[in-house]
């Protein structure tokens, strides 16, 4: 059996932060883990920029309700899971994905939470569990699954390394020079591309 593990933001969605920065004038908040490869100090940053400038839950959740998925998103991940199974693995909150979700077609997604008091203030977040992208990766391989998994920042890196296979899909220059041991994909033809070759390497073996 083959499970493929995607990122969700700069993968399948835009980044909300950059958005949500863009619709509130916030520049700081553009922020993302392409930048700063330690999530833990990324979201304190964040939450004492919201704290500041007093914003909330709902007002995170305004920007949301009108995103999109990146073009061609839907209509790739709809023909990938006629292939393979498809787990999207990522750092967003749960809290965070439910519209963008239903616009995807409702895939399996494993995130965070976040805790939110009941003004709407966002005070804490919740892991599901520490370096869970790789802790996920490593557990399919367990139960003898063949992975590829993709993604596009610093944080998706360790996830990419416990896979079979990993891709890098249209990721920062910065981050591509750090890790060419993975293949750059610039578009869903290329990315459904690697996957394929991924897979289908000699020197994947469903136990390796």
């Amino acid at each position: 059996m083959h499970i493929v593990c995607l990122d969700l933001e700069g993968v399948l969605v835009p980044e909300i932060w950059i958005e949500f920065s863009g619709r509130v004038g916030i520049p700081d908040l553009r922020r993302t883990t392409r930048d700063e490869p330690n999530y833990d100090t990324l979201m304190k940053y964040r939450l004492d920029i919201l704290a500041k400038h007093r914003l909330g839950l709902p007002d995170i959740q305004v920007v949301i309700a009108g995103m999109e998925p990146l073009p061609g998103a839907a209509g790739f991940l709809a023909e990938l899971r006629e292939t393979y199974q498809v787990v999207i693995l990522s750092d967003t909150f749960y809290e965070f994905a439910h519209p963008l979700m239903r616009q995807l077609g409702w895939p399996t997604l494993f995130c965070h939470s976040l805790e939110v008091d009941a003004d709407g203030v966002v005070v804490d977040y919740h892991l599901r569990m520490p370096d869970q992208k790789r802790e996920a990766v490593k557990r399919f391989r367990e139960l003898n699954f063949k992975v590829v998994a993709a993604g596009d920042s610093y944080n998706d890196t360790a996830m990419l390394g416990a896979a079979h296979g990993g891709i890098l899909f249209c990721p920062p220059d910065n981050v591509a020079r750090e890790f060419p041991q993975y293949p750059v994909a610039r578009d869903y033809a290329a990315l459904r591309h690697e996957i394929d070759l991924a897979f289908t390497s000699s020197d994947i073996q469903p136990n390796s």
